[in-house]
């Protein structure tokens, strides 16, 4: 069985990380999508609700399941005998940083990262863009599931108000 994870802090899932997703679903017999557990960064949400809107938002996909993880993603990757990570290239400085990190990776387990260059309409598209032009009230609607938009929109009407 070929596996593979999708990695990432997903805060929130946007409809880019979902195109990677779905594009590895496809190449994959089962995908597993890695939430980064780091109670060191200051997330918008918590790694809880990370999961909770990955798991609704792949829920259409039949081989794709969630699971939260701390530490390194290569010893995730050893405890669930998988061998391939997916990442979505955006640019070429993602690039630059991507391959260090496959590298570093393949160095520590057997493990080898697949690029799947982002659909051109994503390219631009980055989680933390996404929650910075929302916070100053643009409308980023079409760049994420209707369901996280609302819980984004609430989260940051939340903190506005504190």
């Amino acid at each position: 069985m070929r596996r593979a994870v999708c990695p990432g802090s997903f805060d929130p899932v946007t409809n880019g990380h979902l195109d990677i997703i779905e594009r590895a679903a496809t190449l994959f017999d089962e995908v597993v999508v890695a939430v980064g557990v780091n109670a060191s960064k200051r997330r918008l949400f918590s790694a809880e609700e990370r999961i909770e809107m990955l798991e609704q938002a792949c829920a259409g996909f039949a081989n794709v399941s969630v699971a939260g993880f701390g530490g390194l993603l290569t010893t995730f990757c050893e405890e669930r005998d998988i061998h391939a990570i997916v990442k979505g290239l955006r640019a070429v400085s993602d690039f630059d940083y991507e391959l260090q990190m496959a590298q570093m990776n393949a160095s520590l387990t057997d493990v080898e990262t697949v690029f799947v260059p982002t659909s051109p309409e994503y390219s631009f598209l980055a989680s933390s863009l996404v929650k910075e032009v929302a916070s100053f009230g643009g409308d980023v609607s079409s760049l994420l599931p209707g369901f996280v938009h609302t819980r984004l929109t609430a989260r940051l009407a939340e903190r506005q108000g504190e």
